[in-house]
């Protein structure tokens, strides 16, 4: 497989930060997108009233995150142009160390082999706009915790962060489309 991975672009950072709201707007201009995992996952298990969810079973939902992560990364072989994943392999290793739980070998030989573009979007806290729900149960402060760890793990492994504005999703958008243009895309 060809190594073309320098057109997927992550977006993470903290719960309710704007995040999910900016990949659908990039969905809605024709962009492939890859979704955030926890969400689904905690959908997912919502529905089948499954135990793997991050306030009961946080080992086994990293492991699902991960497996989410790399079958989007797998999947986003296939699409042409720039990807914009919500949330990277990384997340999964800011997602452990925010609990306290340990990092096995696996999850870090997988965040450093199932790479991404460089430059990686980082959504800062947003008091503004954070909401809670019955996905999202976590708080402002564990919002900005878990920006803070995430950020630490993607300049761990070499990528260059970019700060999103705290600006209108269209803002941001352009912002996104800018920074990630090259001739051709």
């Amino acid at each position: 497989m060809q190594d073309d991975t320098d057109r997927f672009f992550v977006l993470t950072g903290g719960p309710g930060s704007g995040k999910t709201t900016l990949i659908e707007a990039l969905r809605a201009q024709g962009f492939a997108t890859a979704p955030e995992a926890g969400r689904g996952i905690i959908r997912d298990q919502m529905a089948i009233g499954g135990p793997t969810l991050p306030w009961r079973e946080r080992a086994f939902f990293a492991e699902l995150m991960l497996s989410w992560e790399l079958r989007s990364w797998h999947a986003a072989h296939t699409e042409p142009g720039r990807v914009f994943f919500d949330r990277g392999a990384p997340d999964t290793i800011g997602y452990l160390r925010l609990c306290g739980l340990p990092v096995p070998d696996h999850i870090t030989s997988a965040a450093g082999k199932f790479r991404y573009a460089r430059r990686v979007f980082v959504a800062p806290p947003w008091p503004e706009i954070f909401t809670q729900d019955e996905e999202r149960r976590q708080t402002l402060e564990e919002a900005e915790r878990t920006f803070r760890s995430l950020t630490g793990v993607y300049a761990e492994l070499g990528y260059d962060l970019m700060p999103l504005p705290l600006a209108a999703v269209d803002e941001r958008v352009r912002f996104v489309l800018d920074q990630t243009a090259s001739p051709g895309t």
